[in-house]
C-alpha cells in the first residue's frame, strides 16, 4: 500500500478472500503480502504471535495509515487545473493525466467536463465548444489534431529565417573590433572627442590591486579595458551610431578625419 485510504485497502483484500472471510489465520498470513514500501516495513516489525485476530489487525491498520487518506485526490481537485497562458495543449493534456492516474474510480464524464473547462479561451476552446465531445475518446481525438498543429508551427516558428531586422539587430549588437579595445579609447580620450571621467576616489586596498592589469576609460588597475563592461557599451554605443566605422570589420573604411569631426560633433553634445 502506497498513499491512499487505509479502509478502502482492507475493504479490498476483504472482497478478494471472500471465500475465506472466516479464517482468522488466512487472513492474517493473507494480508502481508497485499502490502509493499511502508506498509510491510510496518508490518515487518510486529514479533511472532503479535497478531491473533484479523478484525484487531485492520483496525491497527487503519489507525496507523489513517494519515494517508489526507493525500488522496479526488474529482474536485481536477478543477484546478488550467491551462497555462503560455502553456501547450500537450502539457496541459499531460498535468491532467497526471491528475487523473491519482483519483481511483474517476467518472469519465467528470474527467472529460474537468478537461474541457481547464482549457483557456482560445480557438481550440472554442472549437471544443461548438463539437460538444461526449466521450473522452473523441475529445482525445481532437486533442492530438490540434497537438500536431502547435507542433509543426513551434518547428517552422524555429527553422523560419531571421529578417532583415532582426539581422541588423544582431549585427548591431555584435561589433567586431579590428583594433584593440584600448587603443581605441586612448586614441578617443587622447583626442578628447569624448569626455574623460573624473576620477572618483578609491576605497580599495592598493596592495591587492592587480598592477598588470589596466582600464584605459577608468584610468585605474586591476582590470583591464577589454573586460571593462563600461568601456564595452561606450564603444558599442559609438559604433551603432556610425561613429567608429574605420574601427569595425564589416564596415567600409572611411577618412579619419570623418570619423573624429562626427565623435567631436557627438561629445559637443
Amino acid at each position: 500500500m502506497g498513499i491512499g485510504d487505509p479502509k478502502v485497502h482492507v475493504t479490498k483484500f476483504e472482497s478478494i478472500m471472500f471465500l475465506n472471510s472466516d479464517s482468522d489465520p488466512i487472513l492474517c498470513r493473507s494480508f502481508p503480502t497485499f502490502l509493499d514500501e511502508t506498509a510491510l516495513l510496518w508490518f515487518s516489525n510486529f514479533p511472532v504471535g503479535f497478531i491473533t485476530s484479523f478484525d484487531e489487525f485492520a483496525k491497527m491498520f487503519v489507525n496507523h495509515f489513517a494519515a494517508s487518506k489526507i493525500y488522496v485526490r479526488d474529482s474536485d481537485y481536477l478543477s484546478t487545473i488550467k491551462q497555462g497562458q503560455y502553456e501547450s495543449l500537450k502539457d496541459y493534456m499531460t498535468r491532467s493525466t497526471t491528475a487523473v492516474m491519482e483519483i481511483s474510480d474517476l467518472n469519465p464524464e467528470v474527467q472529460l467536463h474537468a478537461i474541457k473547462s481547464g482549457l483557456r479561451l482560445g480557438k481550440f476552446q472554442e472549437a471544443i465548444a461548438v463539437a460538444k465531445p461526449k466521450t473522452l475518446e473523441v475529445f482525445r481525438d481532437k486533442a492530438t489534431g490540434q497537438i500536431e498543429i502547435e507542433e509543426l508551427r513551434e518547428t517552422r516558428r524555429n527553422e523560419r529565417p531571421p529578417s532583415r531586422k532582426e539581422e541588423d539587430k544582431s549585427n548591431r549588437s555584435h561589433n567586431k573590433f579590428n583594433t584593440r579595445k584600448e587603443d581605441i579609447i586612448k586614441e578617443i580620450l587622447h583626442n578628447r572627442l569624448i569626455k574623460p571621467l573624473i576620477k572618483a576616489r578609491t576605497y580599495q586596498d592598493q596592495k591587492y590591486v592587480d598592477k598588470s592589469k589596466h582600464c584605459a576609460f577608468h584610468q585605474k588597475f586591476g582590470r583591464t579595458t577589454d573586460k571593462c563592461v563600461v568601456a564595452k557599451d561606450l564603444l558599442e554605443r559609438l559604433a551603432r551610431q556610425g561613429l567608429l566605422d574605420k574601427y569595425v570589420s564589416s564596415r567600409s573604411r572611411k577618412e579619419p578625419t570623418e570619423d573624429m569631426n562626427k565623435l567631436k560633433y557627438a561629445s559637443d553634445h
